[in-house]
């Protein structure tokens, strides 16, 4: 569904929308809707003619089809909750849907980080001013596929890494803070 921001809102709604600008800029590769702050489809949005494979499932990657540059073309995140909540990917995405019996959940959102992907995708974009992908020539990608133990094993290193920079990034963020307090209370 094509949505811009003005049918958007972060307050009320029953269906909520991923945004290609909230890929590029905020959410993380692994998308978990109960640690991200998306947006509603506002209420005047007619909505009811979508059916439900339309709509994004755990294991779904979510593409980002357009850019400005060559570095963010085909960023993608990949749901791995959901939470109960409908929701719709939106303006210049792409709903991908892997087989889940040839791919774990996790690692397609990794997959789409690595630079043989990366390379195929900047190789395909168009455009001048504003890359752009269609789903044909995404479709056209070659992935190669460990087994799915070994990608869950790829996804359970990868995920302690994450999670060991995230406390890295509160730790300089918390004595940013108290370095702040401190250079404060010098003054006093």
């Amino acid at each position: 569904m094509s949505l811009s921001r003005d049918f958007l809102n972060y307050e009320e709604g029953k269906v909520k929308n991923i945004h290609y600008g909230d890929i590029h800029t905020q959410f993380k590769t692994l998308f978990n809707i109960t640690q991200e702050r998306v947006p509603y489809i506002n209420s005047t949005v007619k909505i009811d003619k979508i059916t439900t494979e339309n709509y994004c499932q755990v294991g779904d990657l979510v593409i980002a089809d357009a850019s400005e540059d060559y570095s963010d073309i085909g960023k993608a995140i990949e749901i791995i909750e959901l939470d109960n909540e409908k929701v719709l990917s939106g303006l210049h995405t792409i709903l991908a849907r892997p087989e889940k019996s040839k791919i774990q959940i996790g690692f397609g959102g990794y997959l789409m980080k690595v630079e043989y992907i990366q390379m195929q995708i900047r190789k395909i974009a168009q455009g001048t001013k504003v890359l752009g992908l269609s789903s044909k020539k995404l479709s056209e990608i070659v992935f190669y596929l460990p087994s799915k133990k070994e990608q869950e094993k790829i996804v359970s290193f990868l995920i302690a890494i994450d999670e060991k920079i995230n406390r890295t990034e509160n730790q300089i963020q918390q004595t940013q803070e108290w370095k702040k307090g401190l250079l404060q209370n010098m003054l006093v």
